[in-house]
């Protein structure tokens, strides 16, 4: 079979007009606000009609922790989505909009693969429908309204030395994580340390993704805290006087974007906090607006199970009353072996004792997400080099942990390489046999419920934190902040906060650097070890391969 990139296949795809994909799910196409042709916003008269409405199933996908072998969760988020409406489900699907800076970082991409991809692809890869863009104009509209209070006279007495807000921008620059800001004299204000986050490690990108509606956004706002006084009590956005505006800014960013995948099925891309810094996970009011129009809902969640699935059940589940009815882990047979200690240059070749040596970070995957309650089922992502013997090794050990694994080849093959995989999923969300609940209740105190991750989830020892970072979430307590969940930024490629210790580790240990309180968005975010909030380009970065071609095409998004 001749071999296509994706975007060569996402170039020939035959596309329908936006307005027909928004039928399929019964939206009239009022209710739409073209971008072009592909590419609408469904407005909000159409959501807030929908709600009395019973819900769809949701279908949670997850994955092992990723391997540079690659692992394919939004690509069989999208092939499980036409698989299920392949067999005659009235299915969507729910993914996150991509970040600028990992496609010209290291990723090249978020839209899926192969034959299993969304479109138009290189729209959602750039600039799609402006909503980064919105959310770091807001943000950075906060930034600016601080310091400009400061300037003229600071009425409300911040101590500048606690100015809690850095700034956001939607790149990898290494450069601009810490800076000293308004240098130059009197005229440009009172210089201090300040810094930059990247766009969706921002709060109001995570607001933006929790919020219902434009009222519940503005109060979220105005609640970020953005500094401190000398007393130690809070400075708030609403005492800034930007909620408003920055509601203004994100009006059509709230609304979700409506685009389709190869074939021709719907899908809500919207919203895209980091789940290694942020809790990603697409937006509550496309996820609550899908399961209304459709009757299983697929949605994913970042990176391994440790860090999207479980963020998607503490914080998103818990904050917007979802309950998934089933979850996908998704597991590819080369990250088995690298995970079993084969090199990536040698995954080609059949090695059936690592791939069951490596099983072990897959098991650990299941078993934690059975832990909240919901069954649970392997998608083997099919790549051509596997062997049969090596399959056969991931569906056996799979089957000692109380599930099953499917082979699933909808890269190559699209729907009818998922049909399997959706009818049994369809099955288990039928039963209805899920009880869902999160891991640790509200009132469990902020250091237990990140002990509670650190030991249920990473199978950590111990939490290493000194005086002052259990001094301050003992402070935040008694400022009435203890209820909220917990957002661990943790290294993507680990159980631990070592990215290089693969497999399942025990045994170890988890350091908090940092604490921050995003008291908007709803959760307390936990820095631990050597994670960033503002990724560095890697040494080689994408970018120097993307270019327009003599045709005028985007050559180099994967």
């Amino acid at each position: 079979m001749e071999y296509k990139s994706d975007i060569e296949i996402a170039r020939a795809a035959s596309k329908r007009p936006i307005q027909e994909i928004g039928a399929k799910l019964g939206i009239d196409s009022d209710d739409l606000l073209p971008y072009g042709h592909d590419k609408a916003k469904v407005s909000q008269r159409l959501i807030d009609s929908v709600q009395d409405r019973d819900d769809g199933k949701l279908i949670l996908v997850t994955a092992i922790n990723p391997t540079p072998a690659g692992e394919g969760k939004t690509t069989t988020t999208v092939g499980l989505g036409d698989g299920l409406n392949a067999i005659g489900k009235k299915a969507a699907i729910c993914i996150r909009e991509a970040s600028l800076g990992p496609c010209f970082g290291m990723k090249g991409g978020a839209a899926g693969g192969g034959y299993a991809q969304v479109v138009p692809m290189e729209d959602m890869n750039l600039h799609f429908t402006g909503d980064f863009h919105a959310i770091t104009s807001a943000h950075n509209l906060l930034s600016a309204m601080i310091d400009n209070h400061i300037y003229w006279g600071n009425e409300l007495e911040i101590d500048i030395r606690r100015v809690a807000w850095r700034r956001v921008l939607d790149m990898n620059d290494r450069a601009l994580r810490q800076i000293t800001a308004s240098l130059g004299g009197v005229a440009n204000g009172f210089p201090r340390e300040a810094g930059f986050d990247i766009t969706v490690a921002s709060e109001v990108m995570a607001i933006l993704c929790l919020a219902r509606n434009l009222e519940d956004l503005q109060k979220r706002l105005g609640d970020i805290i953005v500094a401190y006084r000398r007393d130690r009590s809070p400075v708030y956005c609403r005492d800034i006087k930007a909620d408003g505006a920055m509601t203004v800014l994100l009006k059509d960013a709230m609304q979700p974007n409506l685009v389709q995948t190869l074939e021709n099925n719907p899908a809500f891309v919207h919203g895209g906090p980091f789940a290694n810094i942020a809790h990603g996970c697409n937006s509550v009011t496309a996820t609550t607006t899908a399961l209304k129009l459709a009757d299983y809902v697929v949605t994913e969640a970042g990176f391994g199970a440790d860090l999207g699935a479980e963020k998607f059940m503490n914080i998103k589940c818990r904050k917007a009353g979802l309950a998934p009815s089933v979850v996908v882990v998704v597991a590819t047979v080369r990250a088995m072996k690298m995970n079993g200690g084969v090199a990536k240059a040698d995954l080609g070749a059949e090695n059936v004792e690592a791939v069951q040596k490596g099983c072990a970070n897959l098991g650990r995957h299941i078993e934690n997400v059975k832990g909240f309650g919901v069954p649970v089922v392997v998608a083997i992502n099919h790549f051509v080099t596997d062997t049969d013997a090596e399959v056969q090794a991931v569906k056996d050990y799979v089957a000692t942990q109380g599930s099953e694994a499917i082979l699933c080849k909808h890269w190559a093959l699209g729907s009818e390489g998922t049909k399997e995989l959706a009818t049994r999923v369809a099955e288990i969300a039928d039963k209805g046999e899920a009880n869902f609940s999160p891991i640790y209740p509200d009132d469990m105190s902020l250091f237990e419920k990140i002990e509670t991750i650190a030991k249920r989830i990473y199978r950590a020892d111990e939490v290493l934190a000194d005086g002052k970072i259990r001094d301050q979430l003992k402070q935040w307590e008694e400022q009435g902040y203890g209820n909220l969940p917990i957002c661990m930024a943790k290294t993507q490629y680990s159980f631990t906060t070592d990215p290089t210790r693969r497999g399942a580790p025990t045994g170890h240990s988890v350091p908090v650097r940092e604490v921050r309180l995003s008291a908007g968005a709803g959760f307390v975010v936990v820095i631990c070890g050597e994670i960033m909030t503002m990724p560095g380009l890697p040494r080689v970065p994408s970018a120097e391969s993307i270019m327009l071609n003599a045709e005028g095409q985007i050559e180099g998004l994967f």
